[in-house]
């Protein structure tokens, strides 16, 4: 789950103790007042972590709270996690040091005790608890809180499982939905398992074979028609993860059925579906909570017509005269979603892009270790990386809400998620650049460049018009 920054794993500056296991337990975690915890948010060396499920940090009344949502500055760690053998490092890149004070706060007394305890055994000795945050800080409207903007397109599994059964979760309005099960060419993904109900998406039915880029209007009105889905209907996409091997597969993408998910929302948003959502963390997170897959295929349900022009946001797709214009431009940034080994020419990164090299003037925006891997926008259970730390790695390269930003890879797969990040804190202007380095290096009049690029990246503004 470690960052990867210019291709190297970026961890905090302040390492756990080498010795985690103490010999012996400290004092039992202080608990803090409703009074105390809001006093702490002044001291700026003090860290909040909140434990619940991130769909609730997102901004989900899972609960029955009165408000959603986060206290401002607090670290998602759900207890959850702690599950997992190598949870400890994410107490490290999110910069929550033992000699600093933590507190720890959740839905119950016993999560957040909990860890406490676990926390206490690996050396943090400046404990806190707060139990009082459903019943006083989310009740409460004068005490901030913190939400995903668009936090109600990132659904959880309970919220499929009540749509999957025929109820109304929250947020949810509608009589008309349809569940994805997206896969890249790769059916048998599809009959390996799937959410019951779902029915399967291939993403060649929505981008081109020839370009990979999106699919012109009459194609995805009748692909869309096809899949039963209308302007008004609720489509929810997820798919598989997996961790293709590069060298060793000749299709590392037909495995990589969630990131596909991702594409398949960007293009679907485009065409002008009004009510497109990710089940974060993919069919992953279905396993996780319990929840059970179905072997049985399920048909779409043809319709005569999407009922709206499409595309209905053009704004969502731009092309490479546009993506020009945004390299020239003082207020927007084209940046690649692509590895560091990409971004100064060591390799293409595909099998079928021989060209290496980035686009002049493109900003770093490192998605992880290849083509196929999103590290650096997931957590180590698949789900979405915490929001604030993805704005705020993007602030330090100068991508910033107040541009435009326009994200690209390759193909339109990394950038579409990249993409999905900022559209869901809200941002106003962002774009996905369709056609990617695919179609920049396939013009032998754009210009390429390789090698190590100034510091910031940013600097190297060129002449693209």
């Amino acid at each position: 789950m470690q960052y990867l920054k210019n291709g190297i794993n970026h961890v905090a500056d302040h390492p756990l103790p080498s010795n985690l296991k103490k010999d012996h337990m400290s004092q039992s975690a202080k608990e803090l007042s409703t009074k105390e915890a809001a006093s702490k948010l002044q001291e700026g060396n003090v860290q909040f972590i909140d434990v619940r499920p991130i769909a609730a940090y997102n901004g989900w009344k899972l609960e029955g709270e009165p408000r959603g949502g986060h206290i401002p500055g607090a670290k998602s760690i759900p207890l959850q996690w702690t599950d997992y053998m190598d949870w400890v490092e994410v107490l490290e890149e999110k910069s929550i040091i033992p000699n600093n004070p933590v507190i720890i706060y959740g839905y119950s007394v016993d999560e957040t005790n909990a860890m406490a305890e676990k926390l206490d055994a690996l050396g943090y000795d400046k404990l806190y608890t707060y139990h009082s945050f459903t019943d006083e800080w989310a009740a409460n409207e004068s005490q901030p809180l913190d939400n995903l903007p668009r936090y109600q397109q990132l659904v959880y599994p309970d919220w499929v499982k009540q749509l999957v059964d025929g109820n109304n979760p929250p947020h949810y309005d509608n009589d008309d939905f349809v569940i994805c099960h997206s896969h890249y060419d790769h059916i048998e993904d599809y009959h390996r398992g799937h959410i019951p109900g779902a029915i399967p998406v291939d993403t060649n039915s929505l981008e081109s074979t020839e370009t990979w880029n999106r699919r012109s209007p009459e194609e995805l009105r009748e692909t869309l028609a096809q899949l039963g889905i209308r302007h008004d209907t609720t489509v929810v996409l997820y798919g598989r993860f997996s961790s293709p091997t590069f060298d060793k597969e000749k299709f590392p993408g037909k495995s990589a059925g969630h990131l596909g998910a991702l594409r398949s929302a960007a293009i679907m948003l485009y065409a002008g579906v009004k009510d497109v959502r990710i089940l974060n963390g993919g069919i992953t997170s279905w396993e996780t909570a319990g929840r059970s897959l179905s072997a049985e295929p399920i048909s779409p349900q043809p319709i005569e017509n999407f009922g709206a022009e499409i595309p209905g946001r053009p704004e969502v797709m731009i092309d490479t005269p546009k993506a020009k214009q945004l390299i020239a431009a003082d207020d927007g940034e084209l940046v690649s979603i692509r590895s560091w080994e990409e971004f100064i020419g060591n390799r293409s990164g595909y099998h079928y892009i021989e060209k290496t090299g980035r686009i002049p003037g493109a900003v770093f925006g490192n998605c992880g270790s290849d083509a196929y891997h999103m590290e650096n926008y997931r957590n180590f259970d698949h789900t979405m990386r915490e929001f604030q730390e993805v704005e705020q790695t993007w602030k330090e390269a100068g991508i910033t809400p107040d541009k435009h930003i326009a994200f690209y890879c390759g193909t339109g797969w990394r950038g579409s998620e990249a993409f999905w990040n900022a559209w869901m804190m809200g941002w106003p202007k962002v774009s996905v650049y369709d056609g990617g380095w695919y179609e920049w290096c396939s013009d032998p009049q754009n210009p390429i460049k390789t090698g190590l690029p100034k510091e910031p990246s940013t600097q190297e503004k060129p002449l693209a018009k």
